[in-house]
């Protein structure tokens, strides 16, 4: 990936950010900060830190994506809060392990996948929820 100021910008500020952020939000962040990168700029950056793997991408309920700097070279999984947007990631070794044996298995090279996981953290969850949904039962 060429290097420049802009791409700088934006890779510099999504790494401030703690939770996945969209582009327009991204784009209010740089110009908060003064910089002067513009929105149609701020997509062609993420699209390029994207490909050269340097964030991870997932999308929100309504298909939007949405960026958080990638802290490792290793693909990650995030758990997103569907109230709150918090996000968690996850460890994924089972679902790496998997998506190899499905390339093995059927011939396939160069495997890609998504995997999006969604649900409802514990601040956001109702008193007496449990993690699968059922309400406490005597608790």
């Amino acid at each position: 990936m060429r290097r420049t100021p802009q791409r700088d910008a934006v890779l510099e500020t999504l790494g401030r950010c703690r939770e996945f952020v969209s582009a327009q939000e991204l784009h209010a962040l740089l110009a908060g900060c003064g910089s002067a990168v513009g929105l149609t700029t701020v997509y062609r950056a993420l699209r390029a830190l994207d490909r050269a793997g340097l964030v991870d991408v997932v999308r929100d309920e309504t298909g939007e994506r949405l960026y958080l700097r990638r802290p490792t070279d290793e693909h990650r999984h995030y758990l997103i809060c569907r109230r709150c947007g918090r996000s968690q990631p996850v460890d994924a070794r089972d679902v790496e392990a998997w998506a190899d044996r499905l390339g093995e298995t059927t011939g396939f090279a160069d495997l890609e996948h998504t995997l999006e996981l969604s649900g409802v953290c514990r601040p956001c969850r109702p008193p007496g929820a449990t993690p699968n949904g059922a309400a406490d039962a005597g608790r």
